[in-house]
């Protein structure tokens, strides 16, 4: 079942951060720590009670996957169109559980909770090198919006 996260959630919340954040320093250790998360436990109760910043688990009798989302609108922009957006900022399924769709599941959830109040399209970002994640959004039928490009130096 997928559902709204709440307090109890935080946890297995903070468990899967960690696999994120893993993936995510194997790819750009010169860019991400290793064992942390972007969200401690005061700031995701604080999340959590966000109407803008959505979280959903995929609840099995345990937390097996979350996606965290954000509702931005542009409004009277002297260049953009109104358009109200939702940015899927994280969505991640726990190691011991891919392969069972929950992943597919969670994005699905996403498309209809995001049809139901009114946005225009759906956006995220995937880090070059993350393979497994570009594939399963192409998958989908997303599409690149734009491309962000670097120098070291």
């Amino acid at each position: 079942m997928i559902r709204r996260a709440d307090k109890n959630d935080i946890g297995s919340l903070i468990e899967l951060l960690h696999q994120v954040d893993m993936v995510h320093h194997r790819i750009r250790p010169d860019l991400f720590k290793p064992l942390t998360t972007k969200y401690d436990k005061k700031e995701l109760e604080a999340l959590l009670a966000d109407d803008h910043k959505p979280v959903f688990v995929y609840d099995d009798g345990e937390v097996l996957g979350h996606a965290f989302c954000l509702v931005t609108e542009v409004r009277d922009d002297k260049l953009l169109q109104d358009v109200k957006t939702l940015y899927i900022d994280d969505i991640c399924v726990h190691e011991k559980a891919r392969g069972r769709h929950i992943g597919k599941s969670l994005y699905e959830y996403v498309l209809d909770y995001a049809r139901s109040i009114g946005c225009y399209n759906i956006t995220l970002n995937v880090w070059e090198g993350n393979l497994p994640a570009l594939s399963f959004y192409k998958g989908e039928g997303m599409k690149v919006q734009k491309t962000t490009m670097e120098i070291l130096l």
